[in-house]
């Protein structure tokens, strides 16, 4: 945000602390992207249907001539081949010794390529990431400022809508995870007529464990919500960046055409707080607070969508241990 705009907006603080500590924020804000995000806003607003709605507020943030603009460039390069079937794009921020595990587990499910966005990382992150950086696994690109969540993805969508078939739009706790096939691209397979896919959350909890122990995410943390809590109606989505044009919240996206679908194949006509989860046939299991030292420590990196840090609250709502997974040699 411009420096004299922040000055003035400070202004009115008396307390000298808090003053410097919103500058800062402030200072960090794209007030072009908030003014862009306010008219969308209010001009989707108008709209009463929730899923047009948020549709138009997506098309309306991503600006109606760059739509056209885009429309016509996909139409231009639609003959063009990808150089991957499945990517993944995040955004993270000081969460180098977790980023191991979860890019060796969607190699394992057939995930080609990471585009990872490093929200100002203090931590060992781009130490962790350097290996898969110069094998050309991850694509790694600093990217600073405040609620920077929603413009990494949507860079990612304008830089790599040629590159890849697919692209997986996740946090660091968020594992894909099929049920039904044995990766996701065989899962994929069966959805290129859509423009994307919405996977949803299976909630995991603590488990009870106070502090991070040794052990991987998915090793250490085995218990997870009921099936059905409302939690779970939460989605991610795996879609097409040649028929989307950017993303609505980090949930879903606003489509250029086509349709999206749920993980059974049909098209989703309801928002996802309206459906029944599904996790027959694929599902992300979201460590969403491991153990409550580790919530601590994510509560205290802050938010990459809001200012405001997470409430303690967060940790009770998303605590959820009612069902123990079963082992794979249990499985067997």
């Amino acid at each position: 945000m411009n420096k004299t705009i922040v000055s003035f907006l400070t202004s009115f603080i008396p307390n000298k602390a808090r003053k410097e500590k919103w500058h800062q924020i402030l200072t960090k804000i794209n007030l072009a992207d908030v003014t862009k995000k306010g008219f969308a806003e209010v001009i989707a607003g108008l709209i009463p249907h929730k899923m047009t709605r948020n549709r138009w507020r997506g098309i309306l943030r991503y600006g109606p001539f760059n739509a056209i603009s885009l429309k016509s460039k996909m139409q231009r390069n639609k003959e063009v081949a990808t150089q991957h079937y499945l990517a993944v794009c995040a955004i993270a921020k000081n969460e180098g010794p977790y980023f191991e595990e979860w890019i060796e587990w969607h190699r394992s499910v057939g995930v080609e390529k990471f585009y990872i966005y490093d929200n100002e990382s203090t931590d060992n992150t781009k130490e962790i990431l350097t290996p898969y950086i110069e094998t050309g696994i991850v694509e790694y690109t600093f990217w600073p400022g405040m609620k920077q969540q929603l413009p990494a993805y949507d860079d990612c969508l304008e830089k790599h809508r040629l590159d890849t078939h697919w692209i997986a739009v996740i946090d660091l706790d968020e594992f894909i995870k099929p049920v039904k096939d044995k990766s996701i691209p065989d899962f994929l397979k069966r959805f290129e007529s859509f423009a994307a896919v919405e996977i949803n959350w299976l909630v995991y909890g603590s488990g009870g464990a106070k502090t991070k122990e040794n052990g991987g995410v998915m090793e250490r943390f085995r218990k997870h919500s009921l099936a059905s809590h409302g939690a779970n109606r939460h989605v991610k989505s795996i879609v097409n960046p040649r028929r989307v044009f950017s993303f609505i919240g980090c949930h879903e996206v606003a489509r250029l055409d086509g349709k999206t679908a749920d993980s059974h194949g049909n098209i989703v006509e309801k928002h996802f707080r309206d459906r029944e989860p599904q996790h027959d046939v694929i599902r992300i299991n979201h460590y969403a607070v491991k153990s409550y030292e580790e919530f601590l420590q994510k509560r205290a990196r802050g938010r990459a969508r809001a200012l405001e840090q997470r409430d303690l609250g967060y940790f009770t709502w998303l605590d959820l241990n009612d069902v123990e997974e079963a082992t794979e040699v249990e499985k067997d």
